[in-house]
């Protein structure tokens, strides 16, 4: 056990124990038995856990088996992995998933080269107030609700919204006609464009990047700096060689992010974008309108398979410790 842990329930209990108190049959109850504490503490967050997050994990797995009667249009309860056999053989699932799948990892690395600069500026050069306001400018958009905001972008980039006029008042209406004319991420407008809903992912999404990346930077020694210029290096050999390293679990802790939202919302996707399905409005679509909930859950499983990978892959790069 933990030493902090053994040091903190041993402080309950001699506060506990105090005379008259009525917390001290249950003090002189736990006094020894440091392990029966440490289970009280932790029983609840961990029957919360299991019961709303590992149990609904397992009910929907369980629902993916079962089987959806398109002429009743109701679930049976008989047994069959013909839900799964839909999900290999369907060349649209394969689209859908590579559409969701891409545009998770284009919108990390956006995410990545936007932020970067940014944390890079937050922990190595800004002042304690500079620092303060940049934080407060960063975390402002995650006060506002995360609807109001998908909406408030669909106004931004309607046709005559407040992007298309900047664009014209920069005089690049012509290159935005021919962005929006190649064939995969264009259309007719922005807010119906993969432009557009790449661009309101990466506003989403943003902060959770550069906030890894900026705690992980100020983890770096500065003495790893100067020993670094001392052997020579220059500062952007130092950079590319110190700095950007060690400031890699920052990236991965903010990829986990980044990615895993994406990879799951169905939102901006919805309300954003041309009518191509995500992962997450095709499984809304499943569940909702047809009411197909076993193949709904066999796709489910999908972003929580791919979430998992990630997540692994993040913990190998040491995202956690950045966290």
């Amino acid at each position: 056990m933990p030493f902090i842990w053994i040091v903190e329930i041993s402080h309950m209990t001699a506060l506990a124990a105090t005379r008259d108190s009525p917390l001290r049959p249950v003090a002189n109850a736990l006094h020894g038995h440091q392990n029966i504490a440490l289970w009280l503490l932790l029983g609840p967050p961990l029957a919360w856990f299991v019961v709303f997050y590992l149990l609904p994990l397992f009910a929907l797995l369980g629902q993916s088996v079962l089987t959806f009667d398109e002429f009743s249009m109701t679930v049976t309860h008989e047994l069959t992995f013909d839900n799964f056999r839909t999900l290999i053989t369907e060349p649209v699932n394969f689209d859908i998933f590579w559409r969701t799948f891409s545009m998770g990892v284009a919108v990390t690395i956006a995410c990545t080269i936007l932020g970067y600069p940014l944390a890079y500026y937050m922990a190595r050069y800004a002042g304690g107030r500079i620092k303060g306001l940049m934080y407060v400018g960063v975390m402002l958009p995650m006060w506002a609700s995360y609807i109001v905001k998908a909406y408030a972008w669909t106004v931004i980039l309607s046709k005559e919204g407040v992007a298309n006029w900047l664009v014209a008042g920069l005089g690049l209406t012509s290159v935005l006609d021919t962005l929006l004319a190649i064939p995969w991420i264009g259309g007719n407008t922005l807010s119906t464009s993969n432009i557009g809903r790449f661009l309101v992912f990466v506003y989403m999404w943003l902060p959770f990047m550069i906030l890894p990346i900026q705690a992980s930077l100020e983890r770096i020694a500065p003495n790893l700096l100067l020993a670094s210029g001392d052997l020579g290096a220059t500062r952007t050999r130092t950079f590319f060689r110190v700095t950007l390293p060690l400031s890699a679990p920052g990236i991965a802790a903010g990829s986990i992010f980044t990615f895993c939202l994406t990879f799951g919302d169905y939102i901006i996707p919805t309300l954003v974008g041309p009518s191509g399905d995500f992962l997450g409005t095709v499984v809304y679509k499943y569940q909702g309108a047809v009411g197909n909930m076993p193949l709904a859950a066999a796709l489910t499983l999908i972003p929580v398979l791919v979430v998992s990978a990630w997540l692994w892959l993040a913990k190998k790069l040491g995202a956690f410790d950045a966290l």
